[in-house]
């Protein structure tokens, strides 16, 4: 039988919700798209989605489908998919926005190992560019997460980047995690944060401003976005890659000017050289790091780059790095042990 470390990272994103957990060597992850869509009741649709092992709650006279199956029964009846999450944290707008996250979440995590099993959740920084705090968020989260039989921990999700990505560099580096609702910044020294916050800007803003200039649905500046839209600048001007190139160059400024503005000289040490790791889904597309380490080259920041490199496995890299928190963490309740050992094993896919 596999050994199962007693330990989870969970990745709560705008887009995804992702859990990891240590099995053997081998970090298993298990992903649900955070999105529902609402179907009306019927016997026949009940049957449909019971039989099919459709994830769905049926409430009154309706349907709700949940998770990765939403995109396809929302294209189906022709209905749009509602997120419980806006802007990186529980939506206002949505009134069902916390029975369906618990659900996907639940689908996520499954239950824990023993009574408190040590769960580490992402969160994002407060946004410095919006009146949105991540409280209100974050404190449901973790009390979700103990009606589940946890005892959670949230960690920053900037910080959750350098865990998983920067073993091999004594935790030190910029780890900047490109998610739909939020981009996170973390610049850390020996694992520890000297610089973190949040803009309220991601991947969602790149469709939305695409979708606006170019007249086409948002559903389908994403298809196409996710699809293989690549950012060489080759793409015709007017279309809908065009667009995108315009506003991801756009959103990469815009973080580099607030990376400038909030990293204090006072608190990095002279002559610090630093790699940057970029991750999270909307840094997926080919020349997204090229571009990003053109646009760093230029920029007006006290502490010199060693070099910008993505993940491995952007997707997975937050709940990785939650992940090596809690194991960590786990280690040295159970034998005083160090971090780095623990955090190095858990993060396998950053050290190639």
């Amino acid at each position: 039988m596999k050994h199962t470390d007693m330990a989870k990272g969970l990745d709560v994103g705008t887009m995804n919700i992702l859990s990891g957990r240590q099995e053997g060597a081998e970090t298993v992850f298990v992903q649900q798209r955070n999105s529902f869509v609402e179907i009306e009741y019927s016997d026949m649709a009940e049957q449909m989605l019971s039989r099919s092992e459709v994830l769905h709650i049926r409430k009154d006279d309706k349907v709700y489908v949940v998770g990765d199956d939403a995109l396809n029964f929302a294209n189906i009846f022709n209905k749009e998919t509602r997120r419980p999450m806006q802007h990186g944290i529980l939506s206002s707008e949505e009134a069902s926005a916390i029975p369906m996250i618990k659900l996907i979440t639940e689908q996520v995590v499954g239950e824990p190992s023993k009574p408190n099993e040590r769960l580490f959740y992402s969160s994002p920084a407060d946004p410095i560019d919006s009146p949105l705090t991540t409280l209100y968020h974050e404190k449901t989260l973790e009390s979700m997460l103990g009606d589940m039989g946890y005892d959670p921990e949230p960690i920053n999700e900037g910080m959750a980047v350098i865990y998983s990505e920067l073993a091999d560099n004594n935790f030190t580096g910029l780890g900047i995690s490109f998610g739909a609702g939020m981009t996170n910044v973390c610049l850390a020294y020996y694992a520890v944060p000297v610089m973190k916050f949040s803009i309220a800007r991601g991947g969602d803003w790149v469709d939305e401003q695409t979708a606006q200039a170019t007249g086409t649905p948002v559903d389908k500046v994403t298809s196409i976005k996710e699809d293989d839209f690549e950012l060489d600048f080759r793409t015709d001007v007017g279309g809908v890659e065009g667009a995108l190139a315009i506003y991801y160059e756009n959103l990469l400024d815009y973080v580099i000017e607030n990376i400038s503005r909030e990293v204090d000289e006072e608190d990095v040490e002279e002559g610090l050289d630093v790699p940057v790791v970029v991750t999270g889904g909307t840094s997926s597309p080919n020349g997204f790091e090229d571009l990003f380490a053109d646009h760093l080259a230029d920029a007006n920041i006290p502490f010199s780059i060693s070099g910008v490199r993505s993940a491995d496995e952007p997707m997975y890299s937050v709940a990785s790095g939650a992940l090596v928190a809690a194991r960590s963490e786990e280690g040295e309740d159970d034998s005083g042990a160090a971090e780095e050992p623990a955090a190095e094993e858990a993060a396998p896919e950053s050290e190639d």
